[in-house]
């Protein structure tokens, strides 16, 4: 049976015994959660969020995540901020979200928000008397991933975020979780609910922190399962304390996970299941595949009286679930699911045998002279070449065709981007790679040796127009 909220979550598995030992681990604090039987990290101020719209906006994961587990089922509705969220946006989000509270480990002033009350949320659980009795079925308010501009919210509840989740006991032995997501994205939050639901402890990651000090931390605490987008790991990959550590699971979501991720993954890895899984904050999770191969069977999309059924219309999948948000927040005529219920994720699929792969976003191609290119399949085949840690295609302005395929290349061999004879050679070498495996018009026009590429706060690879 599911949980109604956190807080009910955390007293059964306390009545249980299975909350012992059970952490919270951040870049310079630990907090246990059985500490959650005697106080609070509210200050015991939790009745006067019953009942609200809470806006939870923390520059710390530990604080929020606290907060999270405390609020569910008290508050009505639980507005999950995003650290990178534009501060000229608050506004916008507490007038849309109906907010009259707001939790913050921030000592700055907020009184031009118009809410009264603000509660101090600590990065540590004070002693003090709290009634945790569930009286609500919190909605939880997430931001898209994509969102620039205006933010975009959507509607969730424990019971679509948990959907699909096991629950305590389900794992054999102790389980410890990492992610490079932040807890305050889905993707994130996914893995919080995770340990939370099953049982396990949690490795928070720190902003700024670098990825060689989180893996090694990963390593310290013995971390058994880790997930991130393939440019989390692409970078992570890069760094020898990758191979400090031992995971029994490592998962890719958030992008397409290609073939030659997934290999280095695995060779890093050898005695982990490595799985990608798709996922978006709108759709929830539709499934993870633990074949070792990019894509996914082309059985999913056949399958019927499952928990998820999954539809290619146009070439672009659309999913229906149990797990799929139940609206957008404050735009009344936007639509997130159709008539029959399914969720357009804006992704396109191509069937290629048995098997369906991952083309790109319906919103990203590139029109060259008319004839249309996915980014991502030209990156899967630059990210083939040995040398080659990442890449990013982007569209370079052309007077005759409108549009030329420009590339930007990180080595795996950073160092080598210093030898000009060596950087020539290995551009000649994706160049031919990608005639080889691609139309004329798909082959860059240009490719540049980058140190590094942008990512996004969400653990994307930053896409821009050139």
């Amino acid at each position: 049976m599911r949980p109604r909220s956190t807080a009910s979550l955390w007293e059964s598995l306390n009545r249980a015994g299975l909350e012992r030992d059970r952490s919270l681990w951040a870049s310079d604090t630990t907090v246990a959660l059985s500490e959650l039987a005697t106080g609070s990290a509210l200050g015991g101020r939790l009745g006067e969020l019953r009942g609200r719209s809470v806006l939870v906006s923390t520059s710390d994961q530990l604080a929020a995540a606290l907060a999270l587990i405390e609020i569910d089922g008290i508050a009505r509705r639980l507005v999950l901020c995003p650290s990178d969220l534009d501060p000229a946006h608050l506004p916008y989000v507490v007038a849309t979200a109906e907010i009259d509270a707001i939790v913050t480990d921030q000592p700055r002033d907020l009184s031009g928000l118009g809410v009264a009350c603000v509660v101090q949320c600590e990065r540590t659980i004070r002693t003090a008397a709290v009634d945790r009795a569930a009286q609500h079925d919190t909605e939880w308010i997430l931001f898209t991933s994509g969102t620039t501009g205006v933010p975009k919210m959507v509607v969730h509840t424990l019971a679509t975020l948990t959907g699909a989740i096991k629950p305590a006991g389900s794992l054999a032995g102790p389980v410890v979780w990492a992610t490079f997501y932040d807890i305050r994205r889905y993707g994130g939050l996914q893995i919080f609910l995770r340990a939370l639901l099953g049982g396990g402890s949690l490795l928070l990651s720190a902003s700024g922190e670098a990825v060689a000090a989180f893996l090694m931390r990963a390593r310290d605490h013995g971390v058994t399962h880790i997930t991130g987008t393939p440019t989390h790991w692409r970078r992570a990959l890069m760094s020898p304390a990758a191979r400090a550590m031992s995971p029994v699971y490592a998962r890719l979501s958030g992008e397409i996970a290609d073939q030659p991720v997934i290999d280095h993954l695995q060779s890093t890895f050898p005695r982990a299941t490595v799985a990608h899984a798709f996922a978006s904050t709108e759709a929830g999770v539709a499934f993870e595949v633990t074949d070792g191969h990019a894509g996914f069977p082309a059985t999913f999309v056949a399958r019927h009286g499952g928990d998820v059924d999954l539809r290619i219309d146009d070439d672009t999948l659309r999913i229906r679930s149990a797990r799929t948000a139940l609206r957008y927040l404050g735009n009344p005529s936007e639509t997130l699911l159709d008539a029959e219920g399914f969720v357009d994720t804006g992704d396109v699929v191509e069937r290629r045998g048995d098997r369906y792969y991952f083309a790109g976003r319906r919103g990203g191609i590139i029109n060259v002279g008319g004839l249309k290119i996915h980014p991502e399949e030209v990156e899967a085949v630059i990210n083939r070449h040995p040398g080659v840690r990442m890449s990013l295609v982007t569209a370079r302005k052309n007077p005759i065709t409108g549009a030329i395929v420009a590339a930007e290349v990180v080595l795996a061999d950073n160092e080598q981007a210093f030898d000009a004879v060596g950087v020539e050679n290995t551009k000649a070498e994706i160049l031919a790679t990608c005639r080889s495996a691609l139309a004329a018009h798909k082959v860059p026009a240009s490719i540049r040796v980058v140190r590094s590429l942008d990512v996004t706060p969400s653990g994307k690879l930053g896409r821009r127009d050139a």
